[in-house]
């Protein structure tokens, strides 16, 4: 079933038609009257409904489908994605960043384990060569659809962590709750392209662009708490900061 748009075109305003129709589609998805998954009418419905070209709401169509708010799919047709999740860059957790912006957090662990250390992450969290730590592998996702896939790795003197408790609750929550108060930390943020494994995961297309980012968390009293690596649908997600001179 497929869902017709009521937005109001001012023929009298200075702003081009075309845009006025894009703000309005924006402005519906913000407040939710057009919920990720909506199945938009076809351009040739819209235009008829809305009283406009063909050509003026294909190209508000066109810079909704760039912006990421929409996706054409063959046979399908248009439909709405889930907005963008513009995470700060600062010591939080996305699970944290997620809960703050109201957008249902969910969790499911792939693996958990108390394993040896491979050299680089010893090297990156202090630790002597062959050191026990946990390692655990998750997907992250928001109102169920699946946003990232964090690999991390945490010395047992740091906490003591369960499966249940990395299921119900952020990382860095259940680190606090244990005392651990961080202090900095090292971050590199890049770009791939999503593997067979990570698309099926990510529930994406091989070869699709996603967001890198690994950090190594240090706490108040200087021990390295936990070190990982993330990677996230790059049509979902951003990372935004603040720069002065």
């Amino acid at each position: 079933m497929t869902a017709s748009i009521d937005v109001t075109i001012d023929r009298s305003s200075p702003v081009p038609l075309y845009h006025q129709l894009v703000h309005g589609i924006e402005t519906a998805i913000a407040e939710g009257d057009l919920p990720p998954g909506t199945m938009l009418d076809n351009e040739l419905s819209l235009a008829k409904g809305l009283h406009l070209s063909r050509p003026t709401v294909r190209k508000a169509m066109d810079e909704l489908v760039r912006s990421g708010l929409l996706v054409r799919k063959r046979g399908v047709g248009t439909q709405v994605v889930a907005s963008e999740i513009r995470r700060s860059v600062g010591l939080t957790s996305l699970y944290e960043d997620l809960n703050d912006d109201h957008a249902q957090p969910t969790t499911k662990v792939l693996e958990f384990e108390e394993t040896q250390a491979p050299d680089d992450v010893a090297a990156r969290l202090n630790l002597k060569p062959g050191s026990t730590v946990y390692y655990f592998k998750r997907v992250r996702s928001r109102a169920g659809a699946p946003l990232a896939i964090m690999e991390n790795w945490v010395p047992l003197e740091i906490a003591e962590l369960t499966r249940e408790g990395l299921e119900s609750r952020g990382l860095y929550t259940l680190l606090r709750q244990q005392g651990i108060n961080f202090r900095l930390a090292q971050q590199k943020i890049g770009a791939a392209v999503a593997t067979n494994d990570q698309a099926q995961l990510l529930k994406t297309s091989p070869g699709s662009a996603l967001v890198t980012m690994s950090r190594t968390a240090t706490d108040d009293i200087g021990r390295r708490a936990e070190t990982g690596r993330h990677v996230y649908r790059a049509d979902s997600y951003s990372f935004e900061m603040t720069l002065s001179a």
